[in-house]
C-alpha cells in the first residue's frame, strides 16, 4: 500500500504541528492577574481588619504591577461582605480580607450566608492583632484594677465600643466581665471605624482596641492604653501588661487575626502564586518592622497552615461562645 507521505514527512509534519500547539497552549492563559483585584474588606473604612488589608493590599499592588483594590461592604459584623466575596467570580480577581468573625459568626448566629469550610479557599494568613484595652481620658483609671473597681460600683453605666455584636472587641469585653465579674455594657457600632469614632468622642468611653489602631491614639494622648489582651506584653505598648498577669484574670486572652481567602472554585495556581506573593512579603525587613511597631505578630505560612488554623478557631470560638449564652438574632 502507498502512503501520500512518508513516514519520516509525517513524523516531521506531526512534530511541527504538536508544537504549534503547545506554543499556543502555553499562551493562551493570560498571566495573573488580568486585571484589577478586587479585595472585598467587610467592615466599614477605618477599622483593624481594613487598616491591615490596605498595607498589605498596597503590597500587592507593587508586587504584581496590577491594582488590588480595597472594597469596604460593612454590615452584620461582617456577614454581608463575607456574602458578596463568596458569590464572586473564582478567578482570583475578587479576594476576601477579613479576620476572626469569619469563624465567630457560624457560632453566633442562627445562620450565616456563607461556609467557613466550603465557601472559601484558604490563602494565605496574614498577622495576628491583639486587642489593646484603652479609655478616654476623662474616664478616672489609670490601670485595669481601677477599671474593675469603678465597673463595680457603677454597674451597667460604664460602656464599652465594640464593632458590633460578636466582634472581637465585644468579646473580649465579654470575657472581661466573665472573669472579673463586672458589668460593662457593650454599645455595638457598624465596624472598629464608628466605634473608635465613639470611643474619641466619650460617647463610649472604654474599648478592647485592634493594636494595629492603638499606637497613634495611645502616643498622642487621644485615649489611655490600660492592657494588651494578648498572653505576652508586645514591643509597640511596652509599658503595657497583660490582662492575663493581673491577679484573677489569669488565662486572660483574645486576640485578631487577618488573612486573605478566595471564594471556592479559584484556580489553585492562583491560590499558590498569592500564597507565595504574600509570604515573601510578610517575611521583608520592612513588613517585620511595620507589623511589630503596630503591635501584630507576623503568622504568614501556607495554605494549608490556614486552613488548620480556620478550622481549629471554629472549634475553639464554637465552645467559648456557647459557654458564654451570647447569640445574635
Amino acid at each position: 500500500m502507498n502512503y501520500p507521505y512518508s513516514v519520516s514527512k509525517l513524523f516531521i509534519l506531526l512534530t511541527l504541528w504538536s508544537g504549534f500547539l503547545g506554543g499556543s497552549l502555553s499562551h493562551s492563559a493570560e498571566p495573573y492577574p488580568t486585571g484589577p483585584v478586587h479585595l472585598i474588606v467587610p467592615f466599614p473604612a477605618g477599622g483593624g481588619v481594613d487598616t491591615a488589608g490596605r498595607i498589605l493590599a498596597q503590597k500587592l499592588t507593587e508586587s504584581f504591577g496590577k491594582s488590588f483594590i480595597i472594597e469596604n461592604r460593612g454590615g452584620a459584623n461582617g456577614n454581608i461582605g463575607t456574602e458578596i466575596a463568596a458569590k464572586g467570580n473564582p478567578n482570583g480577581q475578587t479576594l476576601l480580607f477579613t479576620g476572626a468573625g469569619y469563624v465567630t459568626n457560624p457560632s453566633l448566629y442562627k445562620k450565616v450566608p456563607y461556609d467557613p469550610i466550603k465557601s472559601f479557599e484558604p490563602v494565605s494568613l496574614m498577622a495576628l492583632g491583639p486587642n489593646v484595652l484603652v479609655v478616654h481620658p476623662s474616664l478616672p483609671v489609670q490601670n485595669v484594677n481601677d477599671l474593675i473597681a469603678l465597673s463595680k460600683a457603677k454597674p451597667n453605666q460604664i460602656g464599652f465600643a465594640g464593632s458590633g455584636n460578636g466582634s472581637t472587641p465585644h468579646l473580649a469585653g465579654m470575657l472581661l466581665n466573665t472573669m472579673a465579674n463586672i458589668q460593662m455594657q457593650h454599645i455595638p457600632y457598624r465596624g472598629s471605624g464608628p466605634a473608635i469614632t465613639a470611643l474619641l468622642a466619650g460617647e463610649a468611653p472604654v474599648m478592647f482596641l485592634p493594636a494595629i489602631n492603638a499606637t497613634n491614639l495611645i502616643s498622642t494622648g487621644r485615649v489611655k492604653g490600660l492592657a494588651v489582651t494578648s498572653t505576652e506584653r508586645l514591643a509597640a505598648f511596652a509599658n503595657l501588661p497583660t490582662i492575663s498577669s493581673i491577679p484573677g484574670l489569669a488565662g486572660y486572652e483574645s486576640s485578631q487575626w487577618y488573612g486573605v481567602l478566595a471564594p471556592a472554585g479559584t484556580p489553585i495556581d492562583v491560590l499558590d502564586q498569592l500564597n507565595t506573593r504574600i509570604t515573601r512579603i510578610m517575611q521583608s525587613v520592612e513588613m517585620q518592622e511595620r507589623m511589630k511597631s503596630d503591635g501584630l505578630v507576623i503568622m504568614a505560612g501556607n495554605r494549608d497552615q490556614f486552613a488548620k488554623h480556620i478550622k481549629a478557631e471554629l472549634s475553639k470560638w464554637s465552645k467559648v461562645i456557647a459557654n458564654s449564652g451570647a447569640t445574635i438574632d
